[in-house]
């Protein structure tokens, strides 16, 4: 019997492809890839499965996509649809078993308690789960799901078995169960990882399983980490730590037409509206601003600037004019903002100078208007006709806020 059965993981299947195949019924059974604009300058944001069989992945390029399967569709990515669908997932979810936490756009973790937590409990719950994402969301948003003593082992559980799968891993089958697996088959162990691990001498599961914590420590770097991860490998519940949020910000790959100079400072501008309201949403303020430029043909340019402390739109707007006029000449293709060296607003004494007193002000008034009355209801002038460009992008870790600038 297994035992030890503490969570359950959701992990929908291809999800942005499998919403447009849910909503658009001549996708269904066909290569599908999920692209932020129609350009072959682009790459694919998302395959369904019927592409990833031809080899086509998330990062794949437009073009490599097109050689790779050449009657695959190219489908531009609606954001709007996503977090919905997202949200009706939850609540799905949410009709079977309190979700615990929601990890990204496409996955979930539910605690198991009490008589839950029995193998065949646990496993008619995953059963009702999928039954219910069939009848409240769709017949082709599919799921795998992963039931493990801890939140690493049930997603790698839920890894293990794609499209439409269910595993389970009992505390009685460690570590052995995990022996079959690869190193970053692990969430949290990526290629820099992979090469200490293997430069340690751990280049297998089986020998990860057998280390020692003092070897975890130093592959880690941190007593407290490899501790961590000696814990999890054996199915113990491992409290997780806080994370602190180092950056916010945004880039665009500039359609054709507006890769010229005055359009893609103006998409930078929206950018720049964008970050600003969601560091206010996160009650952050920051000190460093960088521009990012990338140009048709190769090449790169950027450049920053240290300020005081601040999260309204205008100090922005006027430190990244003064860095685009440091930028070198050539076609842009894709800009960016990152704003960086961020506190917290408990951490952040108030400026003593009215100007910036009254900017901050202004913000959150604009930030009032725009929730009350329409996303672009008030911005900067700098902006305009910028409304529709560089709409949302949705990092999986972060679902946005559709009352917020999209």
């Amino acid at each position: 019997m297994l035992t030890g059965l503490r969570y359950i993981f959701v992990d929908m299947n291809s999800y942005f492809a499998s919403v447009e195949q849910q909503l658009r019924p001549e996708l269904r059974g066909k290569p599908v890839a999920i692209v932020p604009m129609m350009a072959d300058t682009t790459c694919c944001l998302a395959a369904s499965y019927e592409a990833k069989a031809f080899g086509v992945r998330t990062g794949t390029s437009v073009r490599d996509a097109c050689r790779l399967c050449p009657k695959l569709q190219f489908v531009e990515a609606r954001t709007e649809e996503y977090i919905y669908h997202h949200h009706r997932i939850v609540a799905a979810v949410e009709s079977c078993l309190p979700v615990t936490a929601v990890h990204s756009i496409d996955e979930m973790v539910c605690r198991l308690w009490g008589n839950d937590r029995d193998p065949d409990s646990a496993l008619a719950l995953a059963i009702q789960i999928k039954q219910t994402l069939r009848e409240r969301v769709g017949e082709f948003l599919k799921c795998s799901i992963g039931i493990a003593p801890n939140r690493l082992l049930a997603k790698t559980a839920a890894d293990m078995q794609k499209p439409n799968g269910l595993t389970i891993i009992g505390s009685n089958e460690l570590p052995g169960r995990l022996y079959d697996l690869k190193i970053d088959d692990f969430c949290g162990i990526g290629p820099r990882m992979k090469l200490r691990l293997e430069q340690a001498g751990l280049d297998t599961v089986e020998k990860l399983c057998a280390a020692s914590e003092d070897q975890l420590a130093r592959v880690w770097q941190s007593r407290v980490l490899g501790a961590a991860w000696f814990r999890k490998l054996r199915g113990e519940d491992v409290a997780e730590p806080p994370t602190q949020r180092r950056t916010v910000g945004h880039s665009h790959v500039l359609p054709p037409a507006f890769r010229r100079d005055d359009l893609a400072r103006g998409i930078l501008v929206r950018l720049i509206h964008k970050a600003a309201v969601r560091l206010r949403q996160l009650h952050y303020w920051a000190s460093s601003v960088e521009v990012q430029v990338t140009f048709l043909g190769g090449g790169c340019w950027r450049d920053f600037r240290r300020i005081p402390a601040t999260h309204d739109t205008l100090t922005f707007i006027n430190v990244v004019n003064d860095l685009w006029r440091r930028k070198p000449p050539g076609k842009v293709l894709k800009v960016g903002l990152v704003l960086s060296e961020l506190t917290a607003d408990r951490n952040t004494p108030g400026s003593l100078l009215e100007d910036d007193r009254q900017r901050n002000e202004l913000a959150k008034a604009m930030d009032q208007v725009n929730q009350r009355f329409g996303a672009h209801a008030v911005y900067f002038g700098g902006m305009h006709a910028m409304e529709d460009q560089a709409p949302s992008r949705i990092a999986f870790t972060n679902i946005p806020d559709l009352s917020a600038p999209s």
